[in-house]
């Protein structure tokens, strides 16, 4: 939420070396529909599902970040991932902390939606994408047009951001994580002050789950670090039992859905 695909520019063409990707857009989020649905964490997951069957792909590596990790997290519950990497997964945050998370997101959305005719010409220039994406990223001159372009269509274009916002952030409590049998790695930016580091709350939750900040990195820093992030998917995925049955694809996950629409990296055989 608040982004697109576009959002992990950064890393799918390093991902797609090692993997078959398919990267999404949550509902409501960049070329995906909204839900008619409350689009609640379970039913944002049911959407990806309808995806992940729509593209005849079973059980799947899963890259996520912000509400795109929680539903990562998600999908391994439900026995869908065979491993997770979750950047700053929503979920976990106590009501203050809640308040401030939604109260940004409220800005953002109204701040974007004003600004939108401006974010075309901004994302031609480093200065103009830094000045955008400086929340978001501890890097923000190293983020690309790409990126620029995803936040728009993550806030101005959304459709459905309000209920989004409401029950798939600031109601969402997660249930059921001590059910995840999949390896997973939470990972934070030590910079990112958005998730109020409710990240590292999700360890006692999650069966061997391992914690990794990452230095000069912010909430989505998939062009901060783009070759850690690669790196974390490998190790990650790496982690999980052979499974012939399984196709080795990771579903890049930034904020989205379905009609959840999925954006198709190259797709070369997994190694």
């Amino acid at each position: 939420m608040g982004s697109s695909r576009r959002d992990f520019t950064a890393v799918v063409p390093e991902l797609s070396e090692r993997f078959d990707v398919l990267a999404l857009d949550l509902p409501g989020c960049g070329e995906s529909p909204h839900l008619e649905e409350r689009p609640t964490v379970a039913a944002i997951t049911d959407a990806v599902e309808r995806t992940l069957d729509a593209e005849g792909v079973g059980r799947v590596h899963v890259l996520g970040n912000s509400l795109g990790a929680r539903v990562a997290l998600e999908l391994a519950r439900r026995g869908r991932a065979r491993s997770v990497v979750a950047i700053a997964p929503s979920g976990l945050n106590v009501p203050p902390e809640r308040v401030f998370q939604g109260t940004g997101m409220a800005v953002a959305r109204v701040v974007m939606r004003t600004a939108a005719p401006l974010v075309e010409p901004l994302s031609r220039s480093r200065i103009g994408r830094s000045a955008m994406l400086a929340p978001l990223k501890a890097q923000p001159w190293s983020t690309s047009r790409e990126e620029a372009i995803g936040a728009r269509e993550g806030f101005s274009d959304a459709r459905d951001y309000w209920r989004t916002l409401l029950h798939a952030l600031l109601l969402d409590v997660p249930r059921g994580m001590d059910r995840i049998a999949c390896p997973v790695t939470l990972v934070q930016g030590v910079a990112d002050w958005i998730s109020s580091g409710q990240t590292v709350r999700y360890l006692p939750l999650v069966p061997g789950s391992r914690f990794r900040p990452l230095v000069w990195a912010g909430h989505a820093p998939q062009s901060d670090r783009p070759r850690t992030v690669v790196r974390l998917v490998e190790e990650t995925a790496g982690r999980a039992p052979a499974d012939a049955s399984a196709e080795e694809a990771p579903a890049v996950s930034a904020p989205r859905r379905p009609g959840t629409s999925s954006g198709t990296a190259r797709r070369p055989s997994p190694r």
